[in-house]
């Protein structure tokens, strides 16, 4: 995997985390801007995706298995969109925290990304 681009998407999730933690702390649901912060994530998440299946087709291994590798990636891919439409049906507070939790989420999700590759 590129090592720039772990950290770089485990950071990018950590700040739409406090931006929308703080939203929530003053009772705002999730605004445009957010959704905005949601792409850019999502867009990261994305380039690791097709960064990694690259890597696979070029026969390279990740340490501790394939398997676990694309389910960790598919589940990175998939953790802040899905906490965005979860948001949008909630549009109080709790939608901001629902994707604050998700930004701590994929941060974590990144860590153990790395685990998996690097062994």
């Amino acid at each position: 995997m590129l090592d720039a681009l772990t950290p770089a998407t485990g950071v990018a999730a950590l700040l739409l985390a406090a931006w929308c933690g703080w939203a929530a702390y003053r009772d705002q649901p999730t605004k445009d801007w957010h959704f905005i912060g949601m792409a850019v994530v999502t867009l990261l998440t994305l380039v690791q995706l097709v960064v990694g299946i690259v890597q696979l087709a070029r026969g390279e291994e990740p340490e501790q298995g394939t398997v676990i590798f694309v389910a960790y990636l598919l589940g990175s891919f998939a953790c802040v969109p899905a906490a965005g439409f979860m948001s949008l049906a909630e549009r109080t507070r709790w939608g901001s925290v629902t994707v604050a939790a998700s930004g701590v989420v994929l941060a974590v999700l990144e860590v153990r990304l790395h685990d998996i590759w690097k062994g």
